[in-house]
């Protein structure tokens, strides 16, 4: 099959709409309330933060584009949250403080996305050059509305993501080749980390970083409509010279300065079971790792199973519970010339994390949802985690990857021969207004558990809330 690379000369075979350039637009205004397991100095504060996205885009039949421009804006961020800071930086303002050279008020314009895909004319090969926004596991969307919401919210954006949660987002520069037939997909990609996440300029790309992921995404046994399945596997490699996040001691990590080269193979099965008393949904994940940590033999693994009910009663309020759990490889030993923490990536943190205080590495969580969609405008999610370090002789890790040349990406805090971290209690809700504005709230507590209070010994409970508008072209 020849990939074409020119549109058909005539327009007529095309479904209406088709071949227009278009607009992209968006902005989105969030005020952020942080306040990080304690009372003292720095660890309480308020920014507001503000995305405006605007590019254009053209689809026809064999090819299309797309060249779209962000211009992030962030007031107030907080000066005395690094300084005063005794393990670290305190929540995301301080990380975009840090990151933009000590500035409060930070302002940037950058490219996006700009790309090109062709397609063969069966529309089974599909080929995208350039920069653009990729989610592992987010390669094919199932047909069933439930799966789909599922695998879009439980398991796309586990390892890689854009980091959409904060002001600047993450965009991939390279290539990737996609071939579908049926229910059948299969992904491959390569590409560089652009630079962005919590730093303002987002032109450039991270030094020494690449990443390549393969996938096959296809039904399960049964209707399309009521099973998936996915394996996959990732190379990542860190090639700058920078201390590493692990439970060494600090000179020892220092004098490592040898590249990381982790390798992540792993998969997930999505199915749904249709009940007299409502569908039923059952998610399971997995991956494991091998490869090198700096001078150390790196091996971890992690696994997820989630269950969910959408029973048959309250229809007006649609309920849809939710039972979680989900483990982590911790470190044992920090001296046995090996590494065993779990290393997730490049992810989209919030996700997995609402309250963005700690990433899926060295975890143990346990966790209870329920959503309430009463209509079609309005869905209401409150949640109760759990979470403990699985290696109370490793460290608690934050973060969600490598952003900049200058900074690892993640951060480890000690443990103090503590498993328990926190218990996070939150609730969020959005609203509709209409086809192109919508407003969400969202406010979280986390009452500490030994880490964090040996940690922040004073007031050490800590809480997240924001308030956003967006709007949508």
């Amino acid at each position: 099959m020849v990939l074409a690379l020119v549109a058909p000369a005539t327009s007529r075979a095309q479904p209406a709409g088709v071949g227009k350039v278009t607009p992209i637009a968006s902005i989105r205004l969030r005020g952020e309330a942080w306040n990080w397991f304690g009372d003292q100095p720095g660890g309480d504060y308020q920014y507001l933060g503000a995305l405006a996205r605007l590019g254009l885009e053209q689809k026809r039949k064999n090819v299309e584009w797309r060249i779209e421009f962000a211009a992030p804006a962030l007031l107030g961020l907080p000066d005395e949250a690094i300084a005063s800071a005794p393990q670290g930086i305190l929540g995301h303002g301080g990380n975009y403080f840090r990151a933009n050279d000590s500035a409060t008020s930070v302002g940037g314009f950058f490219p996006k996305q700009a790309y090109f895909r062709a397609r063969t004319t069966d529309g089974r090969w599909a080929l995208r050059l350039g920069r653009f926004e990729f989610a592992d596991g987010g390669e094919a969307t199932p047909v069933n509305a439930t799966l789909a919401a599922v695998k879009r919210t439980r398991v796309a954006q586990r390892l890689v993501g854009p980091f959409g949660f904060t002001h600047v987002g993450r965009s991939f520069d390279g290539v990737e080749v996609q071939y579908g037939s049926g229910a059948t997909r299969v992904t491959l990609m390569g590409a560089l980390p652009t630079t962005g996440v919590f730093d303002g300029d987002g032109w450039g790309w991270v030094d020494d970083v690449a990443l390549g992921y393969g996938s096959l995404t296809a039904r399960g046994p049964g209707p399309a409509d009521r099973s998936e399945f996915r394996v996959f596997a990732m190379h990542y490699r860190d090639g700058r010279d920078l201390v590493k996040a692990d439970n060494r001691p600090l000179t020892v990590r220092q004098a490592d300065l040898d590249p990381i080269a982790v390798t992540t193979v792993g998969g997930h099965y999505l199915q749904l079971l249709p009940t007299a008393s409502g569908p039923i949904d059952l998610l399971v994940w997995g991956a494991g790792q091998f490869g090198d940590w700096g001078r150390l033999h790196h091996s971890g693994y992690a696994a997820a199973a989630e269950f969910g009910w959408q029973p048959a009663i309250l229809k007006g309020l649609k309920p849809w519970i939710r039972l979680a759990g989900y483990t982590s490889s911790g470190d044992d030993d920090n001296a046995d010339g090996s590494h065993g923490t779990f290393f997730q990536g490049l992810p989209t943190p919030r996700g997995y994390a609402r309250f963005p205080f700690y990433a899926l590495m060295n975890l143990q969580e346990a966790s209870a949802s329920l959503t309430l969609r009463p209509g079609s405008k309005t869905t209401i999610r409150a949640d109760v985690r759990g979470l403990r370090l699985a290696r109370d002789n490793d460290g608690w890790y934050v973060g969600g990857g490598a952003f900049q040349d200058r900074d690892f990406g993640y951060a480890v805090r000690p443990s103090n021969g503590r498993a328990g971290l926190a218990t996070l209690v939150d609730v969020s809700a959005d609203f509709r207004i209409n086809s192109r504005w919508t407003i969400s709230g969202y406010a979280g507590q986390a009452m500490a558990g030994g880490v964090l209070q040996t940690i922040y010994p004073r007031e050490s409970n800590g809480w997240l809330g924001y308030l956003e508008l967006e709007w949508r072209w």
